[in-house]
């Protein structure tokens, strides 16, 4: 494995304050109907979407040893921080907690209630 950079290990810092939710966590709420009924579809054919696609791959980056990360895992933290931060900024005002900007958060590793 490559030696990490100190750009690595910000992303690292980044990523994981941007994903506060538990690998099981946020495993169990992937399978959830709610889960399932948000965000943009990865393909033209519909299926699942971009949000729920990435948590997948979240729980696995959490569930690995950081020296085994490869540099498409550290590209994917990196996205799922520039996510964040940009639906962040997007908060509607009022109780957000069953609303479809709290779950597409939530595929994302992050939930903010």
């Amino acid at each position: 494995m490559a030696t990490k950079t100190s750009d690595d290990q910000e992303t690292w810092r980044e990523f994981r304050g941007a994903v506060n939710m538990a690998p099981a966590t946020l495993e169990k709420w992937l399978d959830s109907d709610e889960s399932k009924s948000v965000g943009a579809p990865k393909g033209k054919s519909g299926g699942e979407s971009v949000g729920h696609d990435s948590g997948r791959t979240i729980v696995t980056i959490l569930r690995s040893k950081k020296a085994d990360l490869t540099e498409a895992d550290y590209a994917h933290m990196r996205k799922v921080v520039g996510y964040v931060r940009r639906h962040l900024a997007q908060r509607p005002s009022g109780d957000v907690r069953e609303t479809p900007w709290r779950y597409s958060l939530m595929n994302w590793g992050h939930d903010p209630a």
